[in-house]
């Protein structure tokens, strides 16, 4: 039986179509993003000027940001390095999902057609003690949710 209300810090991140993955590549503190939106468009009335009519025109998904911990070397990191530094662009499958205490998925979120568009560290501050944190920002297509 699901418990209820789920925690949001016991989630999984994989990605799905990268070759060379380690373990550590699915390991993050944050995941942010899993967001739909419909973009709208005004249109104005010829001879009705009390108001404009507000249309929608299509779904619109934001970047998916991941943030964890500075991993050295990791096979997202050479993905990474592949299409911002080369244009050598590969979009893949990266399913979110959020689990139960048995670390089974109880709902999962599948970003189609996931590629790397910003890749940054956090600011360099000797004033605070804090883990280093790299983020990185995924464009994709859309999102599907998938129950379990």
């Amino acid at each position: 039986m699901p418990y209820y209300p789920p925690v949001g810090f016991h989630f999984r991140v994989e990605f799905q179509g990268i070759p060379g993955l380690k373990a550590q590549d699915a390991f993050f503190q944050e995941v942010s993003g899993l967001t739909r939106e419909l973009d709208t468009e005004t249109v104005k009335s010829g001879g009705e000027n009390r108001f404009a009519y507000t249309l929608p025109v299509r779904g619109r998904y934001p970047n998916l940001v991941l943030k964890r911990g500075v991993f050295l070397d990791t096979g997202i990191l050479q993905w990474v390095d592949d299409a911002i530094l080369h244009f050598d662009i590969r979009p893949v499958t990266v399913v979110v999902s959020l689990l139960n205490e048995q670390r089974q998925p109880l709902q999962s979120y599948q970003c189609i057609n996931a590629w790397p568009q910003k890749w940054s560290v956090a600011d360099f501050n000797a004033m605070e003690s804090r883990i280093f944190v790299e983020t990185l920002e995924l464009s994709y297509h859309f999102f599907n949710v998938l129950k379990s």
